[in-house]
């Protein structure tokens, strides 16, 4: 396979680093290529997707694959939209690609998801922690926190000290 390491032979996409590896975890949560359409291979090419609006579709796989989404008012506090919202977006003609807060917002939330999945060992554990109040975040639920940039740079924070065992 020569000296460039690929994250899969399915994708084709070379591993450079941890940047390059939370972008793509984050494409593929929303929905990889297919739904997406252009490929991700780093935080520009993210920038460049976020900047041109995700498509409703992109958030509509990533509610039906990430389940803590569709419980209770979650969606609204981590993209700032509700599900029937989402559903109304989807099926207005042209009108189907999300705000540039809103796709950035839910880029944020499935690299922050990426990152507790590591951190717990699965997604299911990852969303159970999503919605239990962290002590490492004076006892509130991290996705109460994605409602800002702040909140959200306070989750990462969280998962960064978990992940090197510092208690959290």
């Amino acid at each position: 396979m020569g000296a460039t390491a690929f994250l899969s032979e399915r994708d084709n996409l070379p591993l450079m680093n941890a940047e390059t590896d939370d972008a793509v975890r984050a494409f593929r949560l929303l929905g990889g290529q297919k739904v997406i359409k252009q490929t991700v291979r780093n935080s520009l090419d993210a920038h460049d997707v976020i900047v041109k609006g995700i498509s409703s579709q992109a958030l509509l796989h990533l509610v039906d694959t990430v389940s803590v989404l569709s419980s209770g008012d979650a969606l609204n506090k981590a993209i700032g939209m509700s599900l029937r919202t989402l559903q109304r977006k989807r099926a207005e003609k042209g009108k189907d690609r999300l705000s540039t807060e809103q796709s950035s917002r839910a880029w944020r939330f499935a690299e922050l998801l990426a990152q507790a999945t590591d951190v717990f060992g699965d997604q299911e554990a990852a969303e159970a922690w999503m919605l239990a109040p962290a002590i490492g975040l004076d006892n509130r639920r991290p996705i109460d926190l994605l409602s800002s940039a702040a909140g959200a740079e306070a989750v990462e924070n969280t998962l960064t000290r978990m992940e090197y065992g510092v208690y959290a």
